[in-house]
């Protein structure tokens, strides 16, 4: 049986100390990819480092802090880093192909399904994608921010088997590891909680745009889709040969068995598109959701955060303000804010907001929840 894998390298561990391309490490990663293949896996790589390998090419020796530099960069060094996985897979006989996302690619699902059907044939050709942001032309509104988030995109796009995150961590730890030499490592996670999400800290390089809360963000994804996800030192000698062969490295995310809810549609509301704002609900309102299978009425609103408009993703949060869904919602912030913690019956009364006593919030089928 062909199994679907989804390999992200991030940019501090394919590069050197001083922030350069290290291709003699991109090679012998591309020996262990090409072994696994080998196996009966089709893998799909979601590689960081093009504005590095720009960088480098173009004798900047600083990053530049200007957004029109960094771009130019990211132009000059995807052309760079294609080129250095096509070489290293022609030793194999493997053609690579390059592919290049921004969330205006996979906001609207009609795009999001021609990319999903692109990759599919892309893999039953033979072909191994290398897949990156398109920092040329990404803004803040449009940019996926991290590849964590569009190797997750990637994977729930492809139907994936496993994901391996490859970082320059052995993986996730009880606590920080720069910060406390007791610090043990986590073998498994089977659920990621409020307590786990808000011990995770932040990018720990210049280099990279990630750190452990993305990969946290990316695995909670992955776990409520069914795909199991690891998260280990890329430098690791034949690390993704060991992970392939069950030996305990890293940290692993077990998968739960997958959900029959978890459709396309719900995955692309997860990953596809960027949060326009939040919803705060009450713990019953929580219960209902997570444990009943509900969907979000008025009378559960706490609070509302952020403008947003009827039909955007939004992100929803318990009392505590972790984050436990996701969903495309069926009104606009400012209508919502006046219909916070209403009951039905209030609403019907009011002109205004009567719409709102006769549909949910966010219908179960446009939910998803991570817990």
């Amino acid at each position: 049986m062909v199994k679907k894998l989804v390999v992200k390298i991030g940019s501090s561990t394919l590069t050197t100390a001083q922030g350069k391309a290290d291709y003699a490490y991109l090679e012998s990663l591309v020996k262990q990819i090409a072994a696994i293949r080998a196996e009966g896996w089709q893998p799909v790589i979601v590689s960081s480092a093009a504005i590095a390998c720009g960088l480098e090419a173009l004798g900047i020796t600083q990053r530049p802090s200007d957004m029109p530099s960094l771009q130019a960069a990211a132009s000059v060094g995807q052309n760079v880093l294609s080129a250095a996985y096509a070489k290293a897979f022609a030793s194999f006989d493997i053609l690579t192909s390059l592919v290049l996302l921004t969330r205006r690619d996979t906001a609207d699902r009609n795009a999001y399904l021609h990319a999903r059907d692109t990759f599919l044939r892309l893999l039953d050709l033979g072909v191994v994608p290398v897949v990156n942001e398109n920092d040329t032309v990404s803004v803040e509104q449009i940019r996926f921010g991290d590849n964590d988030t569009l190797a997750a995109l990637v994977a729930c796009l492809i139907d994936a088997d496993l994901v391996v995150i490859l970082s320059d961590v052995e993986g996730l730890f009880d606590k920080d590891p720069t910060a406390n030499h007791d610090a043990r490592i986590i073998p498994l996670v089977e659920a990621i909680d409020a307590a786990l999400m808000g011990s995770a800290t932040g990018a720990r390089t210049t280099i990279g745009s990630g750190g452990m809360i993305t990969k946290l963000t990316a695995a909670r994804v992955l776990m409520a889709a069914g795909i199991e996800t690891a998260i280990c030192s890329g430098r690791r000698p034949q690390v993704l040969i060991d992970l392939i062969k069950g030996e305990p490295l890293g940290t692993r995310f077990l998968a739960k068995e997958k959900p029959h809810e978890i459709t396309p549609k719900k995955l692309w509301i997860a990953l596809g598109d960027s949060t326009r704002g939040a919803l705060t609900v009450d713990d019953g309102a929580k219960t209902a959701l997570v444990a009943k299978g509900g969907s979000l009425l008025c009378v559960g609103l706490a609070s509302v955060q952020g403008s947003f408009d009827r039909g955007d993703i939004i992100d929803i949060k318990d009392l505590q303000g972790h984050v436990f869904a996701r969903g495309k919602v069926a009104a606009s912030s400012d209508e919502l804010d006046l219909a916070c913690g209403l009951s039905g019956k209030a609403l019907k009364a009011n002109r205004l907001l009567s719409p709102l006593a006769t549909k949910p919030v966010i219908h179960r089928d446009d939910l998803v929840v991570f817990e």
